[in-house]
């Protein structure tokens, strides 16, 4: 199974004790998933996860740099889809359509708008949850 984890999925994990977290870390336990990723996705994941409001110390950010490393799988992907309503999360959109994911997982409303673009599932963090059999 390919998936595609939206930042925010990602960002909760980290800093909360629920429902992303576990997707994630039952994510990097499986091996019949892979969670695919661009450099710019990434770079977001970083850049967002080291945002101040966060406060997390800079020993966590490397752990959890280290950890995305280690569990993603990087492709190179140009393709661009236009996606007018939050065009900085077309790159989710444009990786999961070159990989054919299964899933994007994201609790981003603003990408109910993008499934018509995509033959990706866009789902929540709930809804994958029910999908693989994990309780919430």
């Amino acid at each position: 199974m390919k998936i595609i984890v939206d930042t925010n999925i990602f960002i909760s994990a980290v800093i909360r004790d629920r429902l992303p977290e576990r997707i994630i870390m039952m994510i990097a336990r499986r091996d019949d998933i892979e969670w695919i990723v661009t450099e710019a996705i990434v770079e977001e994941y970083k850049q967002v996860l080291a945002r101040p409001k966060f406060t997390i110390p800079k020993q966590e950010l490397a752990r959890q740099f280290v950890f995305i490393d280690k569990f993603t799988v990087r492709i190179e992907n140009d393709a661009i889809i236009d996606f007018p309503r939050d065009r900085k999360d077309a790159k989710f959109l444009a990786c999961a359509s070159a990989v054919n994911a299964d899933y994007l997982i994201t609790g981003d409303r603003d990408f109910s708008e993008a499934q018509q673009l995509i033959a990706t599932r866009i789902v929540s963090a709930a809804e994958f949850a029910q999908i693989i059999g994990m309780p919430t």
